[in-house]
This record gives structure tokens, C-alpha cells and sequence, in this order.
């Protein structure tokens, strides 16, 4: 059972203002697993000002000493990478070896990007006689989600120490675990005082607070879009900046001249990678019209191919979804998809069959769906696939631009030119071509309702640094 009814302010592990508990839950036996207090404006205001106080300091710190503090970060992770990774398999219910291999993973890969982008990014340049300096942007508020607890961690907390920045960091109070277990990473490796803070707590309470806080100059917030619209407008009153990372219902255009078997494969796993629960997730495959029936039947068979159940046990690939709330939802949509005339070829609602405990969701595929569908529309995360049949390329690239969202898009093709100039027509901030995968060092982030901004790599570092142009630095000719 993990205590972790502390905050850390100011270099220290601190008693919360607040009194108010709450456990956290195992999804995978909807049993407590730790237990947290839920931080106040109080405990916001606090780490606020041991903030503000360190960034007089961190801010004009020199580079070499930026790379020496995240190479120490560095090494404390790799050896805690066992402890991440148990603390995120009890929090939100990742199989050990996923939770291990990818989660924990995800975030010694952007600690060792960020540290490598820093060793050689250019804070100062010349464009005439004027210098362009590139200075940290100031004290950050960093709310992160539950779905990829660490790698949102890192990718937005090494960044901001690269750019000498300094930060109050609020996890998903659904699976603060790992985040303290990362505090504990900071702490060792020597972070100093006040330049990395943690409090828990809830949206409406601690995330309302640091959104708002008039001395916070920057909000990086990952989530829903619908809460990442109340961060916007609680800090419009501040004109904060605000960098998101929103939901998204990405495209995946399996073109006819792809190996339909290996790309509607690659499709399937990857919709039910860490249970359907990644917002870049490629949500609904669109299928020619004349392959259609041949890349369903493949769909079914895929799907029948993850083990789903107890995180802790060996072969499995599947575990729950991370909450009660999620798994209602999930169900939710499942209904609706049968209810709305979609053809459910694989999965379906309640519980996989022998399971009776834990937020456990069958892996799903519909077809016969038209993009005007719930299912089709709304963004599920769980592990629900949507089919939809297209005529030609312009309806696939017209069908795939029509939602709200504009996070992801996925492109099959035996010609990969082809599959180029499809993905240049995609109103999303990113593509993968052919199964290609996640890259740390490319910029992640997306268009429309997806959010603004972006993480990872060069540009993620970008967002913590402001532009100043110092006219003049030199005599003019």
C-alpha cells in the first residue's frame, strides 16, 4: 500500500494544507492500492512562491550546469525503472511488461532526448545587429493525465529544466503514483530547492488554481479537450501562456495498394495498445470499398489476439481501462455503436467473458460505420475500433479530415509517394507512414481540437522559452 500523503515543496516532502483522502484504486481489482490528500489553493500558492523564489537563481544557470543536473536525473531514473513501472501497473493497470518496456520507458527517452537537444540548441543567435535570445519562459504549471502518466511527466519537466524554467508539477489524482516516485528520482538527483514542486489534487480544485494563479507564466496541460478548454479561460485572466495536448479520433487510410493484411494487423494492435488509451490512438480505419469485407474479417481475427487480464500475470498483453468512470463511458459507446446500426464483428459490451472483477473492456471492433456515427465521432479511449469503407482517395482524405479533432493520421501504401502526398492533405499535426512509428525527437502535438503547441524534442523545448530581441547588440556597419 503506497503512503504518499506528502507534497513536495520547495525541496522537501511537506504536510498538505487540506485533510481530504481519497484512495487510489487498482483498476484491475477496484481495490485501494495508496492512498493521497488533495491539495488546496493554499498548497498551490505555496509551491508557487518557492517557485517564483528559485527561478531568480535557475534561470541563469549556464548550460553545462542544466546538462550536468539532467544527466544525474538521468541515472537515478534508470535505476528507480522498476519502481516506475510497478508504480504505473498498480495505478492504471498496464500489463508489468508494457508498463516496464513503453511507460516507464517513454520517459528515460525523453530525459535522454531533451538532454541531448539541450547539449547542442542555439539560446542565442544574430539577424543583422540584432541579437535574438531565447530565455526561459518562467515559473510553469504542468497538469498531467493518467493514460501515459511518465512520459507526459517527462516530456513536459525535462524541457522545462533544459530552458532553466522552474515548475509546479500536478498529476492525475487517477494515478499519482508514478509521479511521486518520480519527486523521489528529483530529490536524489539533486534538483534544487524550489525549481521542481509537487501537489496533488483535483481539476476543479488544484488544476483550477495553478490555471489561474497570476504567478505562473505558463500552463502545459495534457487531457480532454473539454478540460482543456476550462484551463484556457481560467488562464486567459493572467494572459499566461497555455500549451495543450488534447483528445483526438485519428484516421487510419489503408490505401488498395497496401498489404492489407499487414497494415489492418498493424491497425488493430495498435488501437489496442495500453488499452485503447492513447489519444494518438488510429481510431477509425477506412478501408476501400472493394477490400472491405476481406480487411473485416482480418480485423476480427486480430482482435481475438490480445490476453486480457491480470496486469501482474505473465502472457498478458491486455490490462483494464485505468477507472471506473472510463470503463461506464467505454460501455456507453459500445451500446450506443449497436443501438446506432453498426455492426459489431468482434467484442463488446460488459466484461471479458471469465472476468468478473477490475474495469476489464473486450477489445472491440465495429463495422459497417459511417463517420456521422457516435462511435465514429466522440473519442472513446478504450479499445474500440471503428471501420468505415471508402469509394476513392478523395472521399479517404475528405472522411478522415472531418472531425473536430486534428491530433494523428496513419497512411498504408505500397507506394510510398503515394503515401506521402495523402499524408500532406491530412489536417493533423502528425502522420506515421506505413506502421512508422513515434519518433522522440519530433515535434507531438496536433491541429483544430486537438490543442496548440507542441512536446518532444526541439520543439518542445521551444515552448518553454520566450523570444527577445535586443536591437542594437551591434554597431551598425
Amino acid at each position: 500500500m503506497y503512503d504518499f500523503r506528502r507534497f513536495f515543496i520547495d525541496g522537501a516532502w511537506v504536510q498538505p494544507s487540506g485533510r481530504r483522502e481519497i484512495d487510489v484504486i487498482n483498476p484491475a481489482t477496484e481495490q485501494p492500492v495508496g492512498r493521497i490528500l488533495l491539495g488546496t489553493g493554499e498548497d498551490v500558492d505555496a509551491a508557487v512562491k518557492a517557485a517564483r523564489r528559485a527561478f531568480e537563481s535557475f534561470s541563469e544557470t549556464s548550460r553545462p550546469e542544466r546538462i550536468a543536473l539532467l544527466e544525474r536525473i538521468v541515472a537515478v531514473y534508470e535505476r528507480r525503472m522498476e519502481d516506475v513501472a510497478t508504480a504505473i501497473s498498480d495505478e492504471m493497470g498496464a500489463p508489468m511488461n508494457f508498463a516496464l518496456r513503453a511507460q516507464a520507458d517513454s520517459g528515460l527517452e525523453h530525459l535522454r532526448t531533451t538532454l541531448a537537444v539541450l547539449k547542442e540548441f542555439e539560446f542565442e543567435e544574430m539577424i543583422g545587429s540584432t541579437q535574438i535570445r531565447r530565455e526561459p519562459v518562467g515559473v510553469c504549471g504542468l497538469i498531467t493525465p493518467w493514460n501515459w502518466p511518465m512520459n507526459q511527466i517527462a516530456c513536459k519537466v525535462a524541457p522545462a529544466l533544459a530552458a532553466g524554467c522552474t515548475m509546479i508539477l500536478k498529476p492525475s489524482e487517477i494515478a499519482p503514483l508514478s509521479a511521486h516516485v518520480f519527486a523521489e528520482v528529483m530529490e536524489e538527483a539533486g534538483v534544487p530547492k524550489g525549481v521542481f514542486n509537487l501537489v496533488d489534487g483535483d481539476g476543479p480544485t488544484v488544476g483550477e488554481a495553478i490555471s489561474r494563479h497570476p504567478d505562473i507564466d505558463m500552463v502545459s496541460f495534457t487531457g480532454s479537450t473539454r478540460a482543456g478548454v476550462l484551463v484556457a479561460k481560467a488562464a486567459a485572466e493572467s494572459v499566461k501562456r497555455v500549451s495543450q495536448e488534447l483528445g483526438g479520433k485519428s484516421a487510419n487510410i489503408i490505401l488498395e495498394d497496401a498489404d492489407l493484411h499487414t497494415a489492418v494487423k498493424r491497425g488493430v494492435l495498435s488501437m489496442m495498445s495500453n488499452t485503447g488509451q492513447s489519444c494518438n490512438a488510429p481510431s477509425r480505419m477506412l478501408v476501400p470499398e472493394k477490400l472491405y469485407d476481406q480487411a473485416v474479417q482480418i480485423a476480427k481475427e486480430i482482435a481475438a489476439k490480445p490476453v486480457v487480464g491480470d496486469p501482474k500475470s505473465d502472457g498478458v498483453t491486455m490490462g483494464p481501462v485505468a477507472n471506473k468512470a472510463q470503463f461506464e463511458k467505454i460501455q456507453h459507446l459500445i451500446e450506443t455503436g449497436i443501438a446506432e446500426g453498426a455492426t459489431l464483428v468482434a467484442g463488446g459490451p460488459r466484461r471479458p467473458e471469465g472476468i468478473a472483477k477490475g474495469y476489464f473492456v473486450r477489445p472491440t471492433v465495429f463495422a459497417n460505420v459511417n463517420n456521422s456515427m457516435t462511435i465514429a465521432r466522440e473519442e472513446i479511449f478504450g479499445p474500440v475500433l471503428t471501420m468505415i469503407p471508402y469509394k476513392d482517395e478523395e472521399e479517404a482524405i475528405r472522411i478522415a479530415n472531418d472531425t473536430v479533432y486534428g491530433l494523428s493520421g496513419y497512411v498504408y501504401s505500397g507506394n510510398l509517394d503515394r503515401a506521402r502526398r495523402v499524408a500532406r492533405r491530412l489536417r493533423t499535426g502528425m502522420v506515421h507512414l506505413n506502421g512508422a512509428s513515434t519518433d522522440a525527437n519530433a515535434p507531438f502535438g496536433g491541429y483544430k481540437q486537438s490543442g496548440n503547441g507542441r512536446e518532444w524534442g526541439r520543439e518542445g523545448l521551444k515552448e518553454f522559452l520566450e523570444v527577445k530581441a535586443v536591437m542594437g547588440y551591434e554597431p551598425n556597419g
